[in-house]
């Protein structure tokens, strides 16, 4: 229970409350749009109307990824909490890590009013195994602590990827808690609301009396059915490019016989395999031939040559086709499969460029220190590729990312255009020059396909391309089992869990 440290006026909102609300919400102060982009005025005028209104109780805002979402929503957080008569909203984000990207939204706020923070006027809390405490205005969490909370248990300092990223099989029944009843929050926030966790996580959205604002860049048809088709603005990828808010990218594919065909380990090869968990080896004979297929590899097998051929391809095209006269490793980010092909790749990219662990580094939940090195992938100089598998993949700002290296497949549309738009953000040119000293401004990201995610029907072409054009920065590369050489990969314990999808 965490009634005691939950100050909560149980009768704070009442049929009368919500009238005397939406009247306050109906006479709000005219909107400063001097810091805002078009999109964002539509969107919090879009969100206003509909609580005026009152036909939904849910609120839909498609935006682009990196055309300021959470801007919107933090603006929007201080109307309410000013001018609306509210006194504390739930601000859900998709990954625990994402919590303090969205404190730091709060913290750096300038209010139109006087220019103060919006932290020194309101309390902005994360929900920790403190509970939630009375005096919070604003509360960020995962669905997954609060439902822990509700559950009358307690939620964990620190990234739990075993809780943050958990999925129940049926959806969830939650019953009332009297620390934090359903009137608690006057507004809900949920962030990358096209997720489709949100499915089996509903009744914790539903426990609470409180207009429900989704905030995504890819909303599918759960998504608008669970939002009452009350879509209040839309604002696109091609728009945002349009509008300079977000850069277009091109594309440069690098295939090889194996990562398209598979390919065989004859019977009699000894092979090293490994305990996926505890990346323990052992040598072993194989008894019969071992065909794999193209979706297998770097799953059951990893093939070590293959992914050093794609590296080095990588590497010796970088400054003649991808970034022709550049010298200094763009800002890249890798997407693997697992846990341990992440560990396979940075150790090789180390290898195939000459350099040490300032230059790549893991970026996983279980890897060391993975914020303090994701900070100093936006910031420092000398980090220059990252290696992660989802922590990375949605709502994290990285805005002088300019390579997105695809090693693993993706089959969700959603969440594919979610990982593409890691390198979509702009970014001022003298913050750019500060961590990557040869670049001069930021117009394009490049997104180098060495699985053939890139052609899948969901996925559509850079926007500055004619069709049947080919444009400068776009290759195929095609490797024959000759170029691949002896092929002697570790074979995953088949008894291992498989860590990604």
């Amino acid at each position: 229970m965490r009634s005691p440290a939950c100050r909560i006026d149980p009768g704070r909102i009442t049929p009368e409350g919500l009238t005397a609300q939406t009247t306050k919400v109906r006479h709000l102060s005219p909107l400063d749009t001097a810091p805002l982009r078009p999109a964002q005025i539509t969107a919090i005028e879009g969100i206003e109307r509909s609580l005026t209104e009152q036909r939904f109780d849910r609120s839909l805002v498609q935006m682009a990824t990196g055309a300021g979402k959470t801007f919107t929503a933090v603006t929007e957080c201080y109307r309410l909490l000013k001018h609306g008569g509210f006194t504390r909203v739930l601000f859900l984000v998709d990954r625990n890590n994402l919590a303090d990207q969205t404190l730091a939204e709060f913290q750096n706020y300038r209010t139109p009013d006087d220019g103060r923070r919006f932290t020194e006027l309101y309390n902005v809390d994360k929900l920790t195994s403190a509970g939630m405490l009375g005096s919070s205005s604003v509360v960020i969490s995962t669905i997954q602590r609060v439902f822990k909370v509700l559950a009358g248990d307690t939620a964990p300092e620190g990234d739990d990827p075993g809780l943050d990223g958990f999925v129940p099989d049926d959806p969830v029944s939650v019953v009332y808690n009297a620390g934090m009843p359903p009137e608690t929050f006057d507004l809900v926030i949920v962030d990358e609301a096209h997720r489709s966790i949100y499915g089996v996580w509903r009744g914790v959205l539903e426990y609470f009396d409180a207009h429900i604002v989704g905030l995504t860049a890819t909303p599918g048809k759960q998504t608008f059915g669970f939002f009452r088709q009350n879509l209040v603005s839309e604002y696109t990828y091609p728009q945002s490019v349009a509008d300079n808010v977000n850069v277009d990218f091109d594309l440069y594919r690098i295939k090889t016989q194996i990562s398209s065909q598979g390919s065989k380990i004859d019977a009699g090869t000894v092979v090293p395999k490994v305990d996926r968990r505890t990346r323990v080896q052992r040598l072993e004979t194989l008894d019969e031939d071992l065909e794999y297929t193209h979706k297998q590899l770097d799953r059951t097998v990893t093939a070590t040559s293959q992914i050093r051929l794609v590296l080095e391809t990588f590497r010796d095209k970088l400054f003649t086709e991808i970034f022709p006269g550049r010298h200094t490793v763009p800002k890249t980010l890798i997407f693997c499969k697992d846990d341990a092909h992440a560990e396979e790749v940075v150790t090789t990219v180390r290898e195939v460029f000459g350099k040490g662990n300032d230059f790549a580094a893991k970026i996983t939940y279980s890897a060391r220190d993975p914020k303090g090195q994701l900070q100093a992938f936006r910031t420092s100089a000398s980090l220059r590729i990252a290696v992660t598998v989802d922590m990375i993949a949605t709502g994290t700002d990285v805005k002088p990312l300019e390579c997105v290296f695809f090693l693993r497949d993706v089959r969700s549309a959603a969440y594919f255009e979610q990982m593409k738009g890691r390198g979509a953000r702009t970014i001022a040119p003298a913050d750019f020059q500060a961590v990557t000293p040869d670049a001069t401004q930021k117009t394009r990201f490049v997104i180098v396909d060495s699985v053939g995610v890139t052609e899948h029907d969901f996925v559509d072409p850079p926007l500055n391309r004619e069709k049947g054009v080919s444009l400068k920065g776009r290759a195929e590369w095609w490797w024959s089992s000759a170029a691949v050489g002896a092929v002697v990969p570790p074979v995953e314990d088949p008894c291992a869990s498989d860590e990604a999808t």
